[in-house]
C-alpha cells in the first residue's frame, strides 16, 4: 500500500531502466524518515529522491533504494522481514572510501550502536561497524597506507 501522495521525479519503469549494470541494494526498513537521516547525518550519503514509500539515496558514487515495509506488502521479501527483529543479518554493507573514524563519531554523536569502533585492520583498511535503523550494518572502510 503506498502513501505517497505527491508526484515521484521520475516513473518507476524510467529509474528502473536508467540503474548501471552491477550489484544494487535495496534496503526494507520499518521507518524511512529515520533511515534517511542516518545516511545522511551518519554516513554522508546523498538523497536524490525520498518520499513516505521510497528512496534513491547517493553515497560514494553508487545508489542504493530504501523501500518502506508498508510498500512491499505483495512483494515476496515482504514473508522474509516479518517478525525479524534485526534485518540483514550476517550482511555487511560495506563502505569503501568512507571515513571510518568520521562515520563512527557521528554515530556516537547520534545515539547508534557502533559494534566496533575504528581499527586498522591486517587486511589493509581502517574500518569500524556501526548499526543503523532496522539493524543494518554499515562498514566504513578506508585504505591504509601502503
Amino acid at each position: 500500500m503506498k502513501k505517497r501522495t505527491k508526484t515521484p521525479w521520475m516513473k518507476a519503469d524510467d529509474f528502473g531502466r536508467s540503474l548501471p549494470r552491477g550489484l544494487g541494494v535495496n534496503l526494507l526498513v520499518s521507518d524511512m524518515a529515520a533511515m534517511e537521516a542516518f545516511c545522511s547525518e551518519v554516513l554522508g550519503a546523498r538523497t536524490v529522491y525520498a518520499d513516505e514509500d521510497f528512496a534513491a539515496v547517493e553515497l560514494l558514487g553508487s545508489v542504493f533504494m530504501l523501500h518502506a515495509d508498508h510498500s512491499y506488502l505483495d512483494n515476496p521479501m515482504s514473508g522474509v522481514i516479518a517478525g525479524a527483529d534485526t534485518r540483514g543479518a550476517g550482511v555487511e554493507l560495506r563502505l569503501y572510501g568512507a571515513d571510518p573514524d568520521a562515520v563512527e563519531e557521528r554515530a556516537r554523536r547520534s545515539g547508534h550502536i557502533v559494534l566496533a569502533g575504528s581499527i586498522d585492520k591486517p587486511h589493509g583498511l581502517r574500518e569500524c561497524h556501526v548499526v543503523g535503523p532496522d539493524g543494518y550494518v554499515f562498514v566504513p572502510s578506508a585504505a591504509l597506507a601502503g
